[in-house]
């Protein structure tokens, strides 16, 4: 598989239009975004389904949960940026976040 290649400028301000509700570094090196739930039950679902497509994309984020609280950064490690990867899954995980969230 060829190495991924970091987000242009360009391509970051797209992603921002994109995924307005993630923080996205200036520098284009990575992206975070904290999702609350109502309670432990929702979040764990939805890290549940999370883990599934990361699992199958082999794309893996640093994410962490207390409680109703999932933060997740995302960062492709081969390049120490943002890549086209990352967008793929944040846009996922949204996904997956509006169909729990009514």
């Amino acid at each position: 598989m060829p190495k991924p290649k970091p987000l242009s400028q360009e391509e970051l301000q797209v992603l921002r239009g994109l995924a307005p509700e993630w923080q996205i570094d200036a520098l284009g090196l990575g992206m975070r975004r904290v999702f609350l739930f109502k309670d432990f039950g929702q979040a764990f679902a939805f890290m549940t389904q999370v883990a599934t497509l990361i699992h199958q994309q082999d794309h893996h984020p640093h994410w962490s949960n207390v409680y109703a609280k999932v933060e997740v950064f995302l960062s492709t490690h081969e390049v120490d940026a943002l890549t086209l990867r990352d967008q793929a899954l944040a846009l996922e995980m949204d996904k997956i976040w509006d169909s729990l969230i009514p």
